[in-house]
């Protein structure tokens, strides 16, 4: 029989062994199986219902195929091959409904950074959450007051509102003459929200500048239903361009009264509405040759945006383009700062200049944010809608296609 010393030894020694065995499996196991990181949660906030909803899922798009791509190709490789989740919430059109959605994204999901939320107004709500929390927020909304308010968590990369209405009108100026036409009224008509008082600052700065009468400047409530009486306000202003700025069903409606009570002055879009597929399908032939100002167009980056056609099945619009950067500057960022503390996150966008893979998608080919959290790279371009596509037009050393003009290319 064993003695009671000799057996506690030959139980040691058994433990021993097995410890040993248990800890060289462990070693034999693959890296991320030992230590799997948690996916890094990036909030995403749009609107997914209601009026905008074209925008928003537009936008989503753009997002989604960034991510996948970047999980696709080997996660954030900084911080050990993590991969990103996205959690979308839908900020409906309504400024509350989405201020609430980015509470619970950062406080419930434990989001790190946000994405968002298309029109301004919505913007400008989330981003006062997102600045109370310290968290960045990567947005391709226009209005001057996103990074006009001294906030240090916000991050706009496209120009803001009235640099792009400075341009709208600036560039239509320039293609008028260049078809012969000195431009000496113009009208202006933009809906009465953050998005559209800013753009419409712009257009009204330039006009100033040119010396260039506004024989109409009108705002308007969103999502008007009857445009009789500006239309008619319109066709007796003698105005010779006309800047509308509004989203997709204002501009649908402001088109078609006009095109059928045969006014057909030149039409100098505002984006948004303007620059989507749903506004040539809306209006048929009465889209022809209507131009829009845009932060950036798909046919300047096709080796980027030829993809989300082909997933998609429709070309890459401009909403699409400016998120999948927003979606790509936010984890270069997290590759540069080795990290996905908010704060570190932060710092890594406010220091770094952008131009790897979709950072060239945007006019200025990188993304650089100033102190205020602009990015000083980007410059609007003018499109036009022709033969069902949308073609970059202006200025001259971007164009795809020749601005056609009452008629004629020039």
């Amino acid at each position: 029989m064993m003695r009671r010393d000799d057996l506690l030894h030959d139980v040691q020694r058994r433990r021993t062994v097995a410890l040993i065995g248990a800890t060289s499996a462990l070693a034999a196991l693959p890296r991320f199986a030992r230590a799997q990181a948690q996916p890094i949660k990036v909030g995403v906030v749009l609107p997914l219902s209601g009026a905008n909803m074209p925008f928003g899922v537009n936008s989503r798009n753009g997002i989604e195929l960034v991510a996948d791509q970047i999980n696709a190709s080997g996660r954030i490789k900084a911080l050990g091959r993590t991969q990103i989740d996205l959690v979308a919430a839908d900020a409906t059109s309504t400024p509350t409904v989405a201020a609430d959605a980015a509470e619970r994204l950062i406080v419930q999901d434990g989001c790190v950074a946000l994405i968002g939320a298309f029109a301004s107004a919505l913007t400008i709500a989330v981003s006062e959450v997102t600045e109370r929390h310290g968290i960045p927020l990567l947005t391709m909304s226009f209005s001057d007051l996103i990074t006009g308010r001294g906030f240090k968590n916000v991050f706009q990369v496209v120009s803001k509102g009235s640099a792009i209405g400075k341009a709208q009108f600036d560039y239509a100026i320039q293609i008028a003459a260049a078809a012969g036409e000195k431009i000496e009224r113009a009208a202006i008509m933009y809906e009465d929200t953050a998005y559209g008082t800013s753009q419409a600052a712009g257009l009204r700065g330039a006009a100033k500048a040119a010396n260039v009468q506004l024989v109409m400047d009108d705002a308007y409530s969103l999502g008007i239903t009857d445009v009789a009486p500006m239309i008619d306000k319109l066709r007796n202003s003698s105005a010779q361009v006309v800047f509308p700025v509004s989203y997709l069903g204002d501009s649908l409606l402001i088109i078609r009264t006009m095109r059928q009570r045969s006014i057909d002055l030149p039409v100098i879009g505002g984006a948004a509405g303007y620059v989507i597929p749903e506004f040539v399908k809306g209006l048929g032939e009465f889209s022809d040759n209507v131009f829009s100002i845009s932060p950036v167009n798909h046919d300047l980056a096709p080796e980027f945006t030829d993809g989300f056609r082909k997933r998609y099945g429709y070309f890459m619009v401009h909403e699409a383009i400016e998120h999948a950067v927003c979606m790509e500057v936010l984890v270069q960022a997290m590759e540069v700062a080795r990290s996905a503390k908010p704060l570190d996150i932060r710092n890594a966008l406010a220091a770094t200049q952008f131009t790897e893979r979709w950072a060239k998608a945007m006019t200025g080919g990188a993304v650089k944010f100033d102190p205020s959290g602009l990015n000083v790279n980007a410059t609007p371009v003018m499109v036009q809608w022709q033969r069902g596509e949308l073609a970059t037009v202006w200025p001259r050393d971007l164009a795809k296609a020749k601005p056609v003009w009452r008629g004629r290319a020039v």
